[in-house]
């Protein structure tokens, strides 16, 4: 007996103190968790470039199809696919044998129509002596004077005839009209040509300047015409700064451009303007087909300046989380007028010197206290240029 009285102790005793160790395992479960150590960012303004981007596609200055404007063989091709070419250069060359033979032939009908002159000529100088004695009559002479006038009629016919031979005979030797690169070639020697082929002989491309065309909605030109002074749109074009063009890689190419015409209207179906901003090309790097983007940029003097991770958003609205004195965060929405590819800059929804939470939004929610610990903006910015 004296053995299970010692047993009973000895759970009871256990019982108890696995009680005590419960108890204090639940209490510990209702200490709320310590505030969590998040790192804070004060809002700074700071003069600032901000950019519109635009899809563009490239054209040359000149871009010229190559047609033959007479029909005939290819005899020589003078150039290569993709080689520079000078104005004035000769290109193809088409088999000018039968037009040579029209000029012949033209050139012998000139020079009888000049003998049938003479012969009129002839006929009215000896005609007018006898009229003057009244030997023959009058008719006969006027009808001399209207053969002689045929005369010449028929030899200037035949002069224009040997022009235009002799521009088909030079129609077959077929130049460069601009300075440029010479395109596809789908013809080869021998090829049957005619001036009425679907296909050219070739497209030269002019490309000492490259046209970006683009197009700006309708609040886009309304914005623009706003923000730049001038009274007309001509002004405001000069006043504009330069633009920047965004190729295929994501490099900026070299040259800055410069925009230069707007279209006359807007198009009904698109509800947008076409713009043009002209690129110099001295190097020859961008080609006729090449795509890319226009950057527009928008000088800001004094800027509120927002990295892109201290954001989130809700239904369409952007959002960060704003520390309070009390160390509680608040949710507050903003209003985005530009970025970067960090930041944001903010014309609503925060002010200059506020404290907003850098990073490890996901677990915050309004009224949650943290415990901030302070980023500079200065070391911020060296890490992340705008």
């Amino acid at each position: 007996m004296k053995i299970f009285g010692k047993i009973r102790f000895i759970v009871l005793i256990s019982s108890i103190i696995l009680l005590q160790n419960c108890t204090k395992a639940a209490e510990g479960s209702n200490a709320a968790p310590p505030a969590p150590e998040l790192p804070v960012y004060t809002v700074i303004s700071s003069p600032a470039t901000t950019y519109q981007e635009f899809p563009t596609a490239l054209e040359g200055k000149n871009n010229v199809e190559i047609r033959s404007q007479v029909d005939g063989y290819l005899d020589r091709i003078y150039v290569e696919e993709g080689a520079y070419v000078r104005a004035g250069q000769p290109l193809f060359k088409i088999d000018s044998r039968a037009y040579g033979e029209q000029m012949n032939m033209a050139n012998a009908n000139l020079q009888v129509a000049n003998a049938n002159i003479q012969k009129a000529k002839v006929e009215v100088d000896r005609l007018e002596p006898l009229v003057a004695a009244k030997v023959v009559s009058d008719v006969q002479l006027r009808t001399a004077k209207a053969n002689y006038a045929a005369a010449v009629a028929a030899a200037s016919q035949a002069k224009a005839s040997v022009g235009g031979a002799r521009i088909n005979v030079g129609f077959t030797t077929i130049t460069a009209p601009v300075s440029g690169y010479i395109g596809r070639i789908p013809y080869k020697k021998g090829s049957l040509i005619s001036r009425t082929d679907p296909n050219p002989l070739t497209l030269l491309s002019d490309i000492s300047e490259i046209y970006a065309y683009f197009s700006l909605s309708e609040l886009d030109f309304i914005g623009f015409q706003n923000k730049y002074p001038g009274a007309t749109l001509e002004e405001k074009l000069k006043n504009m700064p330069m633009v920047e063009l965004v190729i295929a890689d994501n490099s900026v190419y070299s040259e800055k451009g410069k925009m230069s015409i707007v279209d006359g209207q807007f198009d009904k179906t698109t509800g947008a303007i076409s713009v043009r901003a002209v690129f110099p090309n001295t190097n020859g790097t961008l080609r006729t087909g090449n795509t890319g983007r226009v950057r527009m940029p928008q000088l800001m003097s004094n800027a509120l300046i927002i990295p892109q991770e201290s954001t989130f958003e809700i239904q369409d609205k952007t959002y960060v989380y704003v520390v309070g004195k009390d160390q509680k965060v608040t949710s507050k929405p903003i209003t985005i007028s530009g970025k970067t590819d960090n930041y944001y800059f903010i014309s609503e929804g925060v002010k200059p010197g506020e404290k907003i939470v850098y990073v490890g939004l996901g677990s915050l929610k309004d009224g949650v206290s943290i415990k901030a610990k302070p980023i500079s903006s200065d070391s911020l910015l060296k890490a992340k240029p705008l």
